[in-house]
């Protein structure tokens, strides 16, 4: 091997490659420095105010505060919806997890039902997982006391103090003021996202139709949190604002009278201050608990109420309605007279049968032969023939334009929801529901309220309340004021200008006198009178319900239960100066002179002196039960009683080929020959 050969080294040139690497090792630092501090300053300045709220925000958490829902009150400031505090359990499913995890722990300290868990499972799979959803509504204080020792152990499950609301009449104004429920994913679409921690909205009622009023606005509390979860306190509010309170015109004892009136009978009555169209008192009877819905009824109750064949849920004023029978024979005298086809004092002779020119149908009276009638006697007495020729003589049409302008065939206004509007008789409505031609005899059935006719309570008491104030037509209505705070004073609620039905006040008066001789004249209400130290002018109806076959009467007291005649009874008093005026609707009652009209003194006598209903004495209440047998929904059947001397005999008895009941006693009985094959088919 050769030399080894020696390298020789450079320090200048090692020198200024330490620098080099050294220069670059710095830009380096620098460069990290700079972007670290650049970090820095973009999360402590640029970004400052959002990581600022995301901190706050796990600190802070926003509570609703649901206000308080307005109270309900009758025209004496008597409570009839009202709240009371109570405690309910809500989960938030995201803090909470998984069901199973707590839900059986929980169900050992507060008793759950199953229809509350599947109530939980269906709200927490329709909305977010952040959101609270209530598990149980009315959890009792000591249900309450013992979450509130294991509360550690349940993350996401709160108690939460609320007010309920509490209805404490019950049934007695239950199709009246209706009742809240809980909210439903429908609700929510309805309410918007700003209403989402709502529990309860009206759903029937007044609380439906003022929702918006009674609800009020959500607020907010700020609540700081450890880092558990578990508030600590509160470090600001928005306040919510209270609903609206309502006053309204109905008074807690007449409508306590009109559903003693009633005993165990089923029907409606509507009482009116013809001279304001203020509601005094309305019910529909059966009622039904409307606590019972509030924080969601039991499968078993709301069947029991379903399976109700008097259908205690159904609100037959708003909802209902039916043939009036004779008691639109006043409006229909009105308009015979304000038409010029009849002055009062125009008689027609009744045969006891009224025929169609060149027709052998006949429609009968049954009165029989009333002889000279002239427009007093048609209405106190309830002549059907004078009215099946005055309809004939008028013509549809023209009958249809002055039903109309007295209300029928169009909503009353009344501030609560779903109201049905009727059917007054017309070609252009039986058009839309059939190929048939309109018959003339169709028209002579219209005269006596009977036929295609529907007709509300509502509207019934509306026109009756016209003729007593002078030919008015005003809207009726339920509430008269709020109220936007305890110690705000009450706000009336505006009402619309009322609409003349007449402008011949001669005509209103000789209409008003026969309705003061149905009751103090001889007239099918005559026994309702005796006694009374007030003048009271009506009008009796009996809507039918079956068919005659030829001539064949039935007393409908004798018919199986179902099949009985609606009576009805329509007035208002004091006469000379009415204050209240009076539809009443019994179902399945037999005759409005027997059944109906003493059902409407008994009222008039609470509402002008003060005199409460007494309770129908049993013997009576056992002998009807006997006549008909149980009726729906375990009420007795309530057969009613004998007709009174002059009570209406079934107005409309033959009409359309339906049954003519005996006649009341003290009135010539009905004998006309059988009737042949009508010309028209039978309407």
């Amino acid at each position: 091997m050769g030399p080894r050969r020696r390298v020789l080294k450079n320090p200048a040139a090692e020198a200024e490659q330490f620098r080099r690497r050294s220069l670059l090792a710095f830009a380096g630092v620098v460069l990290a420095l700079g972007g670290l501090a650049f970090w820095y300053f973009r999360l402590q300045v640029w970004q400052h105010d959002d990581y600022a709220t995301r901190s706050e925000a796990n600190r802070i958490k926003l509570r609703p505060v649901v206000p308080g829902r307005g109270l309900i009150f009758d025209r004496k400031g008597r409570v009839l919806a009202d709240n009371v505090p109570a405690y309910r359990i809500e989960v938030t499913p995201f803090e909470a997890g998984k069901t199973e995890a707590w839900l059986p722990a929980l169900a050992r300290i507060v008793a759950l039902s199953p229809e509350d868990v599947a109530r939980f499972e269906d709200e927490r799979r329709a909305t977010r997982g952040y959101k609270p959803i209530p598990l149980k509504l009315r959890v009792s204080e000591e249900e309450a006391a013992r979450f509130a020792v294991d509360r550690w152990r349940f993350p996401g499950v709160e108690l939460v103090p609320y007010l309920n609301r509490r209805y404490p009449h019950a049934e007695l104004f239950s199709h009246v003021i209706g009742y809240v429920g809980r909210i439903d994913a429908d609700d929510l679409k309805t309410l918007g996202e700003g209403n989402a921690a709502l529990t309860h909205i009206g759903k029937t009622g007044l609380e439906r139709y003022y929702e918006e009023i009674l609800r009020g606005r959500l607020g907010y509390e700020q609540i700081e949190t450890n880092v558990d979860g578990r508030p600590m306190r509160r470090v600001g509010h928005v306040p919510a604002t209270p609903g609206a309170d309502l006053r309204l015109s109905v008074d807690l004892d007449l409508q306590r009278a009109m559903v003693a009136a009633f005993g165990d009978l089923d029907g409606s009555a509507v009482a009116m201050d013809p001279r304001s169209g203020e509601i005094l008192g309305m019910v529909s009877l059966p009622g039904y608990d409307p606590n019972l819905f509030v924080n969601g009824i039991s499968n078993k109750d709301y069947r029991a109420l379903m399976d109700d064949p008097s259908r205690p849920l159904f609100n037959r004023n708003v909802l209902g309605g039916g043939p009036p029978g004779s008691t639109v024979k006043p409006l229909i005298a009105l308009a015979g007279l304000d038409s010029g086809l009849r002055k009062p004092g125009d008689a027609v002779y009744s045969t006891g049968e009224f025929r169609i020119p060149g027709q052998r149908r006949g429609w009968r009276d049954s009165h029989g032969g009333a002889g000279w009638t002239d427009l007093r006697k048609s209405i106190a007495q309830s002549v059907n023939y004078y009215y099946y020729k005055l309809a004939y003589d008028m013509g549809i049409e023209r009958f249809d334009a002055y039903m109309r302008k007295y209300g029928f065939g169009e909503r009353t206004g009344i501030d609560l929801l779903g109201e049905n509007p009727g059917v007054v008789p017309s070609p252009e409505w039986k058009a839309k529901r059939s190929r048939e031609p309109w018959y003339a005899g169709e028209t002579v059935n219209a005269g006596i309220g009977q036929g295609y006719w529907i007709a509300t309570a509502l509207q019934l008491v509306r026109a009756t309340a016209a003729i007593a104030n002078g030919g008015k037509l005003m809207r009726p209505h339920l509430a008269a004021a709020r109220r936007d705070g305890y110690d705000a004073p009450w706000t009336p609620l505006p009402q619309p200008a009322p609409r003349p039905i007449t402008d011949h006040p001669e005509h209103l008066r000789a209409v008003q006198d026969a309705m003061l001789a149905t009751v103090h004249g001889g007239g099918t209400a005559r026994a309702i009178g005796r006694g009374a130290p007030y003048l009271i002018a009506g009008k009796t109806g009996t809507a039918q319900k079956i068919s005659r076959k030829g001539s064949q009467s039935f007393d409908p007291h004798s018919l199986p239960y179902h099949l009985r005649h609606q009576a009805l009874f329509v007035g208002y008093a004091p006469a000379d100066n009415p204050s209240i005026a009076l539809a009443v609707v019994v179902e399945h009652g037999g005759y409005g002179g027997s059944t109906a009209a003493p059902i409407a003194r008994k009222i008039f006598d609470a509402w002008l002196l003060g005199k409460m209903p007494e309770p129908e004495a049993p013997a009576l209440r056992a002998s009807a039960a006997g006549a008909a047998g149980p009726a729906a929904g375990g009420r007795d059947a309530g057969s009613a009683p004998p007709p009174l001397a002059g009570a209406e005999p079934g107005a409309g008895a033959a009409a359309s080929g339906r049954a003519a009941p005996a006649p009341a006693a003290g009135l010539p009985p009905a004998s006309p020959p059988p009737v042949a094959a009508p010309a028209e088919p039978a309407r």
